[in-house]
């Protein structure tokens, strides 16, 4: 299957969960409290699947468009009601049931998230050490005196196993525009804290590498500059150049690394380059025409030689028991949805750019990245997708469920129910705010399509 088939394909699994386990929670608590559910829908638009069951004969539908669904339970507002079931129309619902029906689906997506990250834990997963590369001067990571091999242990107190999680908390520092305390433990086995200033750095999302901002990059081993495969057809291949080759200079600029070489390399699409090459304990040059120009990088067409175990430093399993992990899924979900709260708030007041927000095309990106790379990575993206509808969804915008609440709140106050000339123009407006916002995550979606 192609990349763009693996996308769709992961996308629509994605949303099919979330959209399940959000409306069921809406379907199991109105059924509990006692309100008559009419219909359970997975999609909208032409019904694919539908049957009826129970004492209720609920309509359960599978429809064609799947980008949402909805619960439609017994309403006076949207049918007559025999006077028999009126007790079981949502209308006629005292205020507190009528909230805990709305909250259920945002809260199911909440939970799904908890769910999925206590799996993980348990299960245990291997994960990226945060262990320092190469700390960028000038930097707050390098005025923090934070230096390469240290490993990032915790950051205001709450471990961090994995770079996903420092990533995290930079980024809620970075919004809060303060001083974390940031708990290391460097190449010789000593613990220390570093206080690192976050005050200057750009808004949130006008450069999308957070970390390159801050000065960090994960760590990586010594890769000697050393040619471990040809790539048929490649600069390399057609200027002569063999597997085991180890090349210490590009231009008379000195390599030492796999890495230097990749930088050296990178701004030449096009040139021909010479390369200083040793060969069987003898130094040559060896002159070679990097891809056409135009491209993005100038590539020699080779592979690296790497030791099997190379990379074994860089990862570790992250494991809990099975109490202990309900705590960090809780806490996981509980950071997630606060950052991304703050986000939002921040962009409302031009604190954080507008590109922060992402569309479906980025999110099927995303999702087909993920799936291919494996499970847990699609389980991790599943759980941060769940954590940002449970979010959005309470945004108090008219026909989402936080618009839902608003007018409970509104009715609370009053003593009486939100008219319904007031609902109506309320989901016009929330109609037109929803098509704005989509267009602009489309937009969003497209720029980064287009680079």
């Amino acid at each position: 299957m192609s990349g763009v088939g693996v996308s769709v394909l992961a996308f629509l699994v994605a949303i099919a969960i979330l959209v399940a386990f959000h409306e069921f929670g809406h379907y199991w608590t109105a059924r509990r409290l006692g309100v008559k559910v009419l219909r359970y829908s997975i999609g909208f638009g032409t019904p694919l699947l539908s049957w009826r069951r129970g004492t209720d004969q609920t309509e359960y539908v599978i429809a064609a468009i799947p980008l949402g669904g909805y619960v439609k339970m017994l309403d006076e507002r949207e049918a007559p009601v025999a006077d028999d079931e009126r007790h079981r129309a949502f209308n006629v619902q005292p205020l507190w049931r009528r909230t805990l029906i709305v909250l259920a689906g945002p809260a199911a997506n909440f939970l799904l998230a908890i769910a999925v990250y206590w799996l993980l834990f348990v299960v245990g997963t291997q994960e990226l050490r945060p262990v320092i590369g190469p700390v960028e001067p000038e930097t707050p990571a390098a005025e923090a005196g934070l230096q390469e091999g240290d490993e990032i242990l915790a950051l205001e107190g709450r471990r961090t196993p994995a770079w996903d999680r420092v990533l995290m908390e930079f980024m809620e520092g970075g919004l809060r525009g303060q001083v974390v305390d940031v708990q290391v433990r460097t190449e010789d086995g000593r613990e220390t804290v570093r206080e690192m200033d976050l005050g200057g750095l750009p808004r949130l999302g006008d450069d999308p590498d957070l970390l390159r901002v801050i000065g960090l990059q994960p760590w990586q081993p010594r890769i000697d500059a050393r040619v471990g495969e040809l790539i048929d057809g490649g600069a390399a291949a057609r200027a002569g150049l063999q597997p085991g080759d180890t090349v210490t200079a590009v231009s008379g600029e000195p390599v030492e690394q796999w890495r230097d070489l990749v930088a050296a390399l990178n701004d030449r699409a096009g040139e021909s380059v010479t390369l200083a090459v040793e060969r069987d304990g003898a130094s040559r040059e060896v002159d070679v025409e990097l891809n056409p120009a135009g491209s993005d990088r100038g590539v020699l067409g080779v592979r690296p030689d790497i030791e099997p175990d190379a990379f074994a430093h860089m990862f570790h399993t992250v494991r809990y028991g099975p109490v202990e992990s309900v705590s960090e899924a809780v806490q996981n979900t509980w950071q997630t949805g606060v950052l991304t709260v703050q986000v939002l708030g921040k962009m409302l007041i031009g604190e954080a750019s507008l590109k922060n927000l992402s569309g479906p095309i980025n999110i099927a990106q995303y999702a087909g990245d993920t799936a291919s790379t494996g499970l847990v990575p699609f389980l991790k993206f599943l759980a941060l997708i769940s954590i940002s509808l449970g979010v959005i969804n309470l945004l108090p915008i008219p026909i989402l469920d936080g618009g839902h609440l608003m007018y409970f709140a509104a009715e609370a106050i009053k003593g009486s129910p939100v008219s319904e000339q007031a609902q109506a123009i309320g989901q016009q407006i929330g109609i037109l705010m929803l098509i704005l916002l989509m267009g602009l995550a489309f937009y969003n979606d497209i720029a980064r399509l287009l680079g």
